[in-house]
């Protein structure tokens, strides 16, 4: 009776759909093509996923509390030409360049937060008017060409963020830890930790966290200004991977972001939250891209997998949200 018990609340997990998918594609993908697996595509596709998957780690902890942020895409561009831009022209050293540019970024997450919470536009409106102006100012100041970053070679940062070594025929990115690093530490600020319960409550019902005390418009100001920096470190990250700091990077991500996050069960209405589920959510549509193109699929049908998946995800969702409310 308690194994069924077990079984039962394990099924009802939001994490539960994901981890079937993830499977499943993992096994239907790697049938067709026995080079899915292979050492190669694994390192490939992992060098990739993780960039996208720290902004998706901070959009976790932003969408649980009720909002939403769609400049993150944009800041991706932004954030690296703004630093190779002041280190190209002289202005800085490529450390205080990277600093300047994680320090504009959690000052546009200021921004984005101040207007939600103290002139209570929505977040929708706000983000995406933020994604203009912030695509905007990259574009005009490279006058829509890449900057020149090939100059990185050797430097500590680089080593730091991007260097790469082999684990047996595996090539590995210092990216990887980073976001595991993330991980471990924004798992467990959502579930051990009062802030953890606080972002919770502020996404469950604001006035009854503001009356019991929680200060809701802090904590939503705190989350907007972690979700900017850690999709400025995103591009970073990206930039000097690819040696390339493109204006125009980064476009649509916001939208993929937030797929990851609800397909891995977060709640889109906010009060409830899972970074287990999210890391899943990631893996899947990351597989999902690099598998349609190792089978043949035309890489422009990916968007139609990606629609299908959170169509089928929501579903999922919400029938085993009834399952678990009727304690069947």
């Amino acid at each position: 009776m308690e194994n069924r018990t077990f079984i039962q609340r394990f099924v009802a997990r939001p994490e539960f759909g994901p981890l079937v998918l993830l499977l499943l594609e993992i096994t239907v993908f790697w049938g067709i093509n026995p080079n899915f697996l292979s050492p190669q595509n694994v390192s490939n596709t992992l060098a990739f996923t993780v960039e996208l998957g720290l902004i998706a780690l901070a959009m976790t902890l932003l969408m649980t509390s009720g909002e939403f942020d769609l400049s993150v895409g944009s800041l991706f561009g932004f954030s690296p030409v703004l630093m190779w831009t002041l280190f190209n022209s002289g202005a800085t050293s490529l450390e205080v360049g990277f600093v300047a540019a994680l320090a504009v970024a959690a000052f546009i997450g200021l921004v984005n937060g101040w207007f939600v919470t103290r002139l209570k536009i929505p977040s929708f409106l706000v983000t995406l008017g933020m994604l203009l102006v912030v695509r905007g100012t990259a574009l005009f100041i490279t006058d829509g060409f890449p900057q020149r970053t090939w100059s990185a070679e050797g430097s500590w940062l680089a080593e730091a963020l991007v260097g790469d070594f082999f684990i047996g025929p595996f090539r590995i990115y210092m990216s990887l830890f980073w976001f595991i690093l993330a991980v471990v530490a924004l798992g467990y600020l959502l579930t051990q930790s009062r802030i953890g319960n606080w972002i919770q409550a502020a996404g469950g019902n604001p006035n009854a966290a503001a009356a019991r005390g929680v200060r809701v418009s802090r904590v939503k100001i705190g989350l907007f200004i972690l979700s900017s920096m850690m999709a400025a470190l995103a591009g970073v990250i990206s930039s000097l991977r690819t040696a390339a700091a493109n204006p125009n990077s980064g476009t649509g991500y916001e939208l993929e972001v937030i797929a990851m996050v609800v397909i891995g069960g977060t709640a889109l209405t906010g009060g409830r939250g899972t970074i287990i589920g999210t890391v899943l959510g990631i893996l899947i549509l990351r597989v999902m891209r690099n598998g349609i193109v190792l089978i043949g699929v035309p890489g422009l049908a990916y968007n139609i997998f990606i629609g299908a998946i959170i169509l089928g995800m929501m579903a999922l969702h919400s029938w085993l949200e009834r399952r678990h409310q009727s304690g069947t």
